[in-house]
């Protein structure tokens, strides 16, 4: 019985000092620890303000701006999505005074639509800032890449490029790409490699349209 109260004694007498300590660091440190909660409060009320006064209106309004540039794209009219009118902006300009805060769609759009217009230089800047996580249309974005690079007469990256869009969709969409990849082999004189990416096409995706006609592609360069 002793010995417990010894032992009960001891453990009191250990979180008594403990609890003194910790008194003590708070009287000697409090205006510290204090100003570093506000701190912390402030940045955090700071960040919430950002998202809800500044950041939300201006994906908002990036949005709603995009409409118009969309509405182009999808007629096809690219000089006027790109560039815009004098109502309304094209996506170079909503890149320019809003960034990405309409969506990494943007990119993607602005790229396709200066490709189409043969702008092959501007299309890489804006198609290799494109980041979305969706892998189709990720996909399409590195195999856009590819097709300025051809434009640009630069088959072994433009290569790499369809290879890459390949891997990333892993869909029907890929015969597509291999056929791109296994044309700039050829230009490459890289008939191995050529061959391989339509024999991938013929066995992988023999449902997809450009197996139909692959087997005179084999042919071609197997001869």
């Amino acid at each position: 019985m002793a010995k417990k109260t010894i032992e009960e004694e001891t453990r009191q007498q250990n979180v008594a000092e403990a609890v003194s300590k910790t008194d003590q660091f708070f009287k000697e440190n409090g205006k510290i620890i204090y100003g570093c909660v506000a701190a912390v409060l402030v940045i955090a009320l700071a960040v919430l303000a950002y998202n809800r006064f500044y950041l939300q209106p201006k994906k908002a309004e990036a949005q709603a701006e995009m409409f118009h540039a969309e509405q182009w794209f999808a007629q096809q009219n690219y000089e006027l999505a790109l560039q815009g009118d004098d109502n309304y902006l094209g996506f170079e300009d909503i890149i320019a005074k809003y960034g990405a805060k309409g969506g990494e769609s943007v990119y993607l759009y602005a790229g396709v639509s200066a490709l189409q217009l043969g702008n092959y230089d501007e299309a890489l800047q804006y198609l290799k800032k494109y980041d979305g996580k969706d892998a189709i249309l990720l996909a399409r974005a590195q195999a856009c890449i590819g097709d300025a690079y051809v434009g640009l007469e630069d088959y072994k990256t433009a290569l790499g490029w369809f290879e890459k869009a390949a891997k990333t969709s892993c869909n029907a969409f890929s015969a597509g790409y291999l056929l791109k990849a296994g044309i700039a082999a050829e230009a490459l004189g890289d008939t191995a490699k050529a061959l391989a990416a339509y024999r991938e096409i013929k066995d992988q995706y023999p449902q997809a349209p450009e197996a139909m006609d692959i087997d005179k592609y084999i042919t071609r360069i197997a001869e």
